[in-house]
């Protein structure tokens, strides 16, 4: 804020100026005043793009978050040995089972990937499969929380949010983080926390993946009360700077109110993405080779094929975090109807971003990933499920450094435990955001009288994996 030009009306006078004839003049007065201030300031957008601390070798990411905990044994663990061992007990609370399904070898690379994904399978020398992954706790609210935060317990920012901290945004007539179809409830997952707000991630869509606005919208979806139905563009800009210009005196008594900082960024951020947004979120200039990539056409695609789809739109506008989220992984029981009926609904989508980002020139520099908050365990559950699995699951990447067709770690013959090329949630968090360009331990933020940072006093990068 720009210090030479506070404009200053008691706020007596302010109101009985507004309920008398007069008020619709001193409304455009402390307007005009406020488009002043927002015209000279020199003040430093903190959304503006910012250097990495090193050379990154992805600029973006697109995050496809499983939510539930997919079964790693049968997509992208595949064990010989829980074959063998199929029926058995030991020290297990149940029988061992095998994968219902085939495993077969995909791509140049012979990545082992289950027949349930086929789609993926064709595109296996682009993923970079981490196989030792584990993290704290087989609970859903706080496995969900660390890997979305790095904390089961508190309440800490997220990764988009400590992305767009640390890298700002390429377009400034966008948030810088979004999360498509956010499952309501869980707004701790793109939560800033004591970051500033403006770093939180924009809600897209509806829920879960499943929302009615990707099934059936020909243009997809956009974001709640994009539009003011009753207000004019320049009407809106000045009722703008009226408010801007109230928080702004508010914020000049109070010295430090991160709240009110955040609302007047939001404020201008909100109403620049009025004309950006709709045409961003209208897919019908897309060609019918793109939509039928996606599965967009298919009913049992159309609506996860439609997020992929405006992933690669955001990320290539200039959206620095894109979240995608899938649900309905937490299959207990009837896994033999219900876990099919889950990876189809990814499996083309998925595999059509890939293959359009590569297309188009983005894969390179983006970082997709696909992670759920744990893996499921090698013994059968209620006759034909599985049980939680935080000891050891799988996670990939794709594009943005990593190398493809490769596999790193590995969990022991049953795929119970990581037992080689350990990965922890700490370590995933401190190997994306190198692959960024940013230095996890350097990437901080003073509160409450120390520095916080998305991986604690953990996390180490996982080398292995970058091309």
């Amino acid at each position: 804020m720009n210090e030479q030009h506070h404009f200053r009306l008691p706020r007596r006078q302010m109101l009985k100026a507004l309920s008398s004839g007069f008020g619709y003049l001193a409304f455009s007065s402390i307007a005009a005043a406020a488009a002043k201030d927002r015209d000279d300031s020199k003040s430093i957008n903190p959304l503006a793009p910012k250097n990495p601390h090193f050379k990154a070798r992805a600029k973006r990411v697109i995050f496809l978050c499983m939510r539930g905990g997919p079964s790693h044994l049968d997509t992208f663990d595949y064990k010989p040995e829980l074959i063998k061992n199929h029926g058995k007990t030991g020290a297990f609370r149940g029988s061992l089972m095998k994968s219902p399904w085939e495993f077969r070898q995909r791509g140049e690379s012979g990545l082992w990937i289950s027949d349930l994904l086929p789609e993926i399978g064709s595109v296996a020398d682009e993923l970079c499969l981490l196989r030792g992954m584990n993290t704290d706790l087989p609970v859903h609210p706080r496995a969900i929380t660390q890997m979305h935060t790095g904390n089961a317990q508190f309440v800490r920012p997220s990764l988009g949010a400590w992305t767009l901290y640390g890298l700002g945004t390429e377009n400034e007539s966008m948030p810088g983080f979004v999360s498509v179809s956010q499952p309501s409830g869980a707004s701790q997952d793109i939560g800033t926390a004591f970051l500033p707000a403006i770093y939180g991630g924009t809600k897209l869509g509806g829920s879960g993946g499943r929302s009615a606005r990707f099934r059936k919208s020909p243009s997809g979806t956009s974001v709640a009360d994009i539009k003011n139905p009753n207000l004019s563009d320049q009407q809106q800009r000045t009722q703008l700077d009226f408010i801007q210009r109230l928080n702004e005196e508010k914020l000049r008594r109070d010295k430090e109110q991160p709240g009110v900082e955040g609302m007047i960024e939001s404020y201008e951020l909100a109403f620049r993405m009025q004309s950006a947004m709709p045409g961003l979120m209208d897919i019908t200039d897309e060609d019918q080779a793109t939509l039928d990539l996606y599965g967009i056409n298919d009913n049992a695609t159309s609506s996860f094929g439609r997020q992929c789809l405006m992933a690669r739109r955001l990320s290539e506008s200039g959206v620095r975090f894109v979240e995608i989220n899938h649900t309905g992984w937490d299959t207990h029981f009837s896994m033999n109807t219900r876990f099919p009926q889950q990876c189809e609904q990814i499996d083309k989508p998925i595999a059509g971003l890939l293959k359009d980002l590569r297309q188009r020139g983005l894969l390179d520099d983006t970082l997709v990933v696909w992670a759920g908050e744990f893996g499921r365990t090698p013994y059968g559950q209620n006759g034909n499920g599985r049980d939680h699995n935080n000891k050891g699951y799988t996670t990939w990447m794709a594009g943005g450094g990593v190398k493809g067709g490769f596999s790193h770690g590995a969990t022991d013959e049953n795929g119970h435990e990581a037992v080689e090329g350990k990965c922890h949630i700490h370590d995933w968090h401190a190997t994306i955001l190198h692959l960024l360009g940013l230095d996890h331990t350097q990437l901080t933020y003073r509160y409450a009288g120390r520095d916080f940072r998305l991986t604690d006093v953990h996390g180490n990068v996982v080398k292995e994996i970058l091309s």
